[in-house]
């Protein structure tokens, strides 16, 4: 004797829906599994372009000098790339949870500039500062500007798709130049250009091992993904599934300040690229965060490592530095969300 189906529940629909969420789970799985053949494919590329003369035949032989420059220039480039383009990638999918809204990233909240004005004050105050007292200092002043852009967005009315960007690139300009006016004053200019634009032409071994603690906050924010969105949702909501909405709050603002200040110490500010990535990749796959961060870390580093060839190879031998090429391109994605945005709106 078969049991009565319960009121409200449909067997054979609830049967059907079954494998259709596995072909989902399969098709995700192979797709990231592509993305992470074609990371890997660029990455082998990144290896054998510049101006040295590199080759794998001469590398396979063991001539000292072509050694010496693949372990100690051309590997750290190429893994201080994928790294930080995965974090920065997934700092701006965290950062748009956090905000809720799909336009802003640490570029264009301030949180960026805070941390080029906390390098600016430390080298200023101790010309001699190590590479992690320059982080921790770039770290604590990009969440100080982070938190006042929260701070801000708390008290906008109208939290409009479209305004809420603009405030947060206001505010970053507001700081940029306060950073530009003292580094004018104490005549850094110079050291202040090489943090606002993003390249990896200066990575050399013992130069990038800071990069290792961003890839590790991105293994922190994949963990997080699942309370970073349930935050997302707003305070109320938080609270009444348990859980404590100020600390996740702060564990995003640790990880967001602490990826861009690691990132900008290491090779400047690298613009758009944690707008664009979660942008394209909610395109394609939905908004399933904890689905998500793995396509954002993996699209994330192959763009970067795409614009990176672009960048050494368009004026060979001369090179275009990342941050300009990732610019010019995030800059034209970005419009073109914008534009798609007011498009639905309308």
């Amino acid at each position: 004797m078969t049991a009565p189906a319960l009121p409200g529940k449909n067997p054979a629909r609830a049967s059907a829906a079954a494998p259709l969420e596995q072909r989902r789970f399969l098709r995700s799985t192979a797709g990231l599994a592509a993305g992470v053949c074609i990371v890997t494919a660029l990455a082998a590329v990144s290896l054998f372009v510049g101006v040295g003369d590199l080759s794998l035949s001469s590398l396979l032989s063991g001539d000292p000098t072509t050694r010496m420059l693949f372990w100690v220039s051309q590997l750290p480039r190429t893994l201080s790339i994928i790294l930080a383009g995965m974090a920065l990638s997934v700092a701006g999918l965290i950062m748009q949870l956090m905000a809720r809204n799909k336009f802003v990233e640490p570029s264009t909240v301030g949180t960026v500039e805070s941390a080029q004005l906390g390098i600016l004050a430390v080298t200023v105050l101790l010309p001699g500062a190590s590479m992690f007292l320059k982080m921790s200092t770039a770290s604590v002043f990009a969440a100080a500007g982070t938190a006042l852009f929260l701070l801000v967005l708390r008290r906008i009315p109208l939290r409009s798709t479209l305004i809420v960007p603009l405030v947060g690139i206001m505010l970053g300009g507001v700081i940029s130049a306060v950073t530009t006016f003292f580094a004018y004053r104490t005549d850094l200019l110079q050291t202040l250009n090489s943090w606002m634009v993003g390249d990896f032409s200066g990575v050399l071994r013992g130069r990038y091992e800071l990069l290792w603690i961003v890839g590790a906050l991105t293994v922190i924010g994949y963990l997080a993904a699942d309370r970073f969105t349930v935050a997302g949702m707003g305070a109320d909501f938080t609270t009444n599934l348990g859980l404590n909405y100020n600390r996740v709050m702060a564990l995003g603002l640790v990880i967001v300040s602490l990826i861009s200040a690691v990132v900008v110490v290491s090779v400047g500010s690298i613009p758009f690229l944690g707008l664009i990535v979660p942008n394209l990749v909610s395109l394609m796959i939905g908004d399933n965060v904890r689905r998500a961060v793995p396509w954002v870390a993996v699209f994330g580093a192959g763009f970067v490592l795409l614009c990176d060839i672009i960048g050494r190879t368009i004026r060979y031998p001369y090179e275009i530095p990342v941050g300009v090429v990732v610019s010019a391109v995030g800059s034209v994605i970005f419009l073109y969300l914008l534009l798609r945005k007011r498009g639905s709106h309308a």
